[in-house]
């Protein structure tokens, strides 16, 4: 339920998060967990999502690491670059295009893989994209940053290090080496993991949202655009990036949706860690949530009801299969499973 309605309760989460002063309550359990709730919530939320990966498409990136190398070098290409062009030529408070910086830095978001089964696509592929970008964000975000970043800003590169490090990439192995060698946790996380993960992330959001209330609701017209304009690029740069390689459509659409949607929890976390609690850096990464989660869900819709010739399923080489040709040129499928038959095509 949770699952399926997610862009539903994260607005009204938000949207409570926003609006809970105008109730004149004296109690505000939004900003009374404080903001360094956030760094634990992060935590938790990574460590689920390692204890949901499949194991077998887990194996599979290795398999099909071209693929893989692929799709995230488009997403860690593009993303960076269209932030940096954007701030160039908007030219936003310093403050606000750290945000958008790190908007266009962070990896792709879990929400991605969901929205990938909803559009069709290759769920696998996705959930590879993500387990890629991810274990590498503590190498390639820094980097990305330091390339990125104004010269007059003070930014601690290592600093951005340990943080991913730590509360994203380590969870992540952590819940994933639980799950692989644990079939009773694995059971647990498969029934619940992925509530979890999804209330911590909109926790996350609202707990930032209640701290920026005053700076949301003047957010300028201009930024709204800015972060529509990476959004709609980073689409076009996923499909387009796809077809360039010539992956299959299934492929594709995981790709864009990948591309598109980022990691708003661990924005907002490098915001508040690289940059001080009070910094403005924190709005782009939380009203770009709501942006990729809208469009997201519209072109994952769009894309449910326009169907495909190429079925969303792993290339041949990933199937326990071989092909054999006959004198006439007749292929066979053998599959290379015991006790099985051969199949005619």
């Amino acid at each position: 339920m949770l699952q399926r309605y997610i862009l539903f309760w994260l607005v009204t989460s938000s949207a409570l998060a926003f609006v809970w002063p105008d109730f004149g309550l004296p109690f505000d359990p939004f900003l009374a967990v404080g903001s360094s709730a956030i760094n634990r919530l992060i935590v938790v939320t990574m460590f689920c999502v390692g204890a949901l990966l499949p194991i077998d498409e887990v194996n599979l990136i290795l398999r099909r690491w071209p693929t893989v190398l692929i799709g995230t070098t488009i997403q860690y290409i593009s993303m960076p670059l269209l932030a940096w062009l954007v701030v160039k030529v908007t030219n936003p408070d310093p403050q606000i295009a750290l945000g958008i910086l790190i908007v266009g830095c962070v990896p792709g978001a879990m929400a991605s893989n969901v929205l990938t089964l909803t559009a069709k696509g290759n769920v696998s592929y996705s959930v590879s994209l993500t387990t890629s970008a991810t274990l590498l964000s503590p190498l390639v975000v820094p980097l990305a940053l330091w390339l990125t970043v104004a010269a007059d800003v003070n930014y601690n590169g290592w600093e951005a290090v340990k943080l991913l490090l730590t509360q994203v990439v380590l969870p992540v192995i952590f819940g994933h080496l639980l799950s692989r060698f644990s079939a009773a946790f694995r059971t647990v996380a498969e029934l619940g993991g992925a509530t979890i993960a999804n209330i911590t992330i909109m926790a996350i959001i609202a707990i930032a949202i209640a701290g920026k209330r005053t700076e949301l609701g003047q957010a300028s017209f201009y930024l709204l655009l800015s972060l529509s304009a990476i959004n709609a690029s980073g689409y076009l740069a996923g499909y387009f990036g796809g077809r360039a390689f010539r992956l299959p459509e299934p492929m594709r659409r995981a790709l864009t949706l990948e591309v598109g949607m980022q990691n708003a929890g661990a924005g907002i976390v490098l915001a508040r860690q690289l940059f001080g609690d009070d910094s403005p850096a924190v709005i782009p990464c939380v009203l770009y949530t709501f942006g990729c989660m809208l469009t997201g869900t519209i072109l994952a819709t769009v894309w449910h009801y326009r169907p495909h010739a190429e079925a969303a399923v792993p290339p041949l080489n990933d199937l326990p299969v071989k092909v054999e040709l006959s004198d006439n040129n007749v292929a066979f499928i053998r599959s290379t499973s015991p006790g099985s038959e051969n199949i005619e095509r």
